[in-house]
């Protein structure tokens, strides 16, 4: 494949989703979003995979920051912002809220992750 059509963080996204299964393949749906988020971090933790949690994301207005900030769920290999969600199911809403993430850092991939979908883990790639 050519390098302009290969996924942008494609590794990255794949082994956080990856430990996002497994944390869901454990303790299946039905817990409270900060319980996942927890048991994703001990994951991501085991795995290697570079994170921060409740990450502060300043937002500027014409190049001078704001006092209101976003605080991202996780920031991964400090390039992927990634989103905890205990929902039926993932909306545009959800969507908005990450693409603002993005936007607001000038990072480019997020993902969406759903611990409370039935069945399996719900996630969405977003870049901006």
């Amino acid at each position: 494949m050519a390098p302009d059509l290969e996924l942008l963080l494609k590794r990255e996204v794949f082994a956080i989703v990856g430990a996002a299964i497994e944390v869901h393949r454990e303790l299946g749906p039905g817990f409270l979003e900060a319980v996942y988020q927890e048991a994703l971090e001990r994951e991501l933790t085991t795995r290697a995979i570079p994170f921060d949690s409740q990450r502060p994301l300043t937002i500027a207005y014409k190049g001078e920051p704001l006092l209101k900030q976003y605080i991202a769920d996780l920031l991964c290999f400090d390039q992927v912002v990634v989103e905890l969600k205990t929902v039926d199911r993932l909306s545009r809403v959800d969507a908005a809220q990450l693409l603002n993430y993005l936007k607001a850092t000038k990072l480019r991939v997020g993902v969406l992750i759903n611990f409370r979908a039935p069945g399996r883990l719900e996630w969405k790639r977003l870049v901006m």
